[in-house]
């Protein structure tokens, strides 16, 4: 990473900052800056030195003109809705905020796609054009607040994601400022254009190659006939393993989710959805989509696996708002269980379907060592795991407890196959857990392709890689032990 001046003159970067931005846009005091200390992970925290708020590509490409003069680096954030600490400033950097980028500049019907700017919620996607009969399918539970921007830094996905795929199987092209101020269109106007898929790399990079300032988007047509299921069962690992046999039979479901018995008794107790059983161990949201006849044949396979596997009830729901009260609980259960708990940790695994019997049963029994409750809610279709961990942060010390606890987690979805994220991101909180997963042969590659786009590592500095002044004593020694040349990163 580039080194910082310590004594950077902020006047004159500040004043540089005015004469390409609007002034009022250019955010310098102390108590404003506060606003911009940290994004969903709140348990991290640095005010920024300053924060700018261009509106169009040109002001984005000019405000990191500036960073690059006075090797500065800068971070990039939207809605500030990420649960990684990917917008997490430093405390001698440039916060660049997207929000007020939120123009839909294209609708293309017949040609199915959408080019946004990155401040547009992704709920407005679907929005503008569900009256031509279309949705945007990647539908994190924050759709109605997160932006597209941050959505295209952190590959998110959502309920459809099992069928329909996460972002970045819906972005065709992007307009990007890199880190030296130039401005470069990649990807094009259809899929799999000729060449380095460089959106593919561009997406999922958490702002570490640069920002984004123009998303083309892809946008699929809405199915003939939506049905949801909600199957109840008194074991959760029975749950998990409806969600194996369903995906074996041959079935793609639009989504399929399982929530635990905390989490169902939280979301009635918040937002009374007078759906889900509270004496249900694990309930199991299954929808499935596409022609009337398919879904009926699937919804007969589905209630059968389900029964098999010892479902007491089952309801079923193709009425828009029947199906809407059926996914409500769903969608806020991260709010309802914070509004039980002074505080909560959220993780975000990914293990293969076959193994989430398995690995519920362990996150069970690792809540019973470690004494802390831990209610899942998750997308159970893609294996991808949300356990939230529950503390108080206002007794010393239980934030690190809890993330020993969540680390833990990470581990074992390794051990199992699998991964340490799935849509949330690396950012600052498991960038030190990156060594679980790949050797230094994988973490140098990926910063070969980093230095491409950025070689003076000035975009959002200190993410995704692990470094030794972030991850701790052990994390360290760890690193140290199994990569000798971890000072590099």
């Amino acid at each position: 990473m580039v080194a910082v001046q310590e004594k950077q003159d902020w006047q004159a970067v500040i004043q540089d900052m005015e004469a390409v931005i609007d002034p009022n846009n250019v955010i310098r005091r102390k108590e404003e800056l506060l606003v911009y200390e940290c994004d969903g992970l709140t348990s991290y925290k640095q005010r920024p030195a300053v924060v700018v708020l261009p509106r169009t590509t040109e002001e984005v490409a000019a405000a990191v003109k500036v960073c690059d003069r006075h090797n500065i680096p800068f971070v990039a954030r939207g809605a500030g809705t990420g649960l990684s600490g990917g917008a997490l400033p430093l405390e001698n950097s440039v916060l660049i905020v997207t929000a007020m980028m939120k123009q839909i500049l294209d609708v293309d019907l017949e040609n199915q796609r959408v080019v946004v700017q990155p401040g547009v919620i992704n709920n407005w996607v679907t929005q503008a054009v569900s009256g031509g009969g279309f949705f945007y399918a990647p539908d994190p539970s924050s759709q109605i607040i997160c932006s597209i921007g941050g959505n295209v830094a952190e590959n998110s996905g959502g309920v459809h994601c099992l069928k329909y795929g996460v972002t970045t199987n819906h972005v065709l092209a992007l307009k990007i400022v890199t880190p030296d101020g130039s401005i470069v269109d990649i990807g094009g106007p259809v899929p799999e254009m000729p060449g380095y898929d460089l959106p593919g790399i561009f997406v999922g990079s958490e702002g570490t190659l640069g920002l984004a300032t123009e998303v083309t988007l892809r946008i699929v047509k809405t199915p003939d006939v939506i049905r949801v299921l909600l199957a109840d069962f008194t074991s959760i690992e029975a749950a998990g393993q409806s969600v194996s046999d369903i995906i074996s039979a041959g079935i793609i479901p639009g989504g399929m989710e399982i929530m635990d018995n905390f989490s169902i008794n939280a979301v009635e107790d918040v937002v009374s959805t007078n759906c889900y059983p509270r004496d249900a161990t694990a309930i199991l949201l299954v929808e499935l989509d596409g022609l009337e006849v398919e879904v009926a044949a699937a919804s007969e396979k589905v209630e059968a696996i389900c029964r098999k596997n010892g479902a007491r009830q089952i309801q079923s729901a193709t009425d828009p708002q029947e199906r809407l009260a059926l996914w409500k609980g769903r969608k806020a259960a991260f709010a309802a269980v914070g509004k039980i708990s002074p505080d909560y940790y959220v993780q975000d695994g990914v293990v293969p379907r076959s193994k989430l019997p398995e690995i519920l049963e362990e996150i069970e029994a690792l809540s019973q060592r470690s004494g802390y409750r831990i209610a899942n809610v998750f997308h159970a279709g893609d294996g991808n795991l949300h356990p939230l961990i529950l503390y108080n942060n206002a007794v010393p010390g239980e934030l690190e407890k809890v993330e020993e606890v969540g680390g833990e987690i990470l581990k074992l979805c390794v051990k199992k196959g699998g991964t340490i994220s799935g849509e949330h991101g690396i950012g600052a909180d498991k960038r030190c857990y990156m060594p679980e997963l790949f050797n230094e042969t994988d973490l140098e590659t990926m910063l070969w392709v980093r230095d491409v786009f950025d070689p003076k590592r000035v975009a959002n500095p200190d993410k995704i890689f692990p470094t030794p002044k972030t991850c701790g004593e052990a994390a360290r020694a760890q690193a140290q032990k199994e990569f000798p040349n971890t000072e590099r990163f």
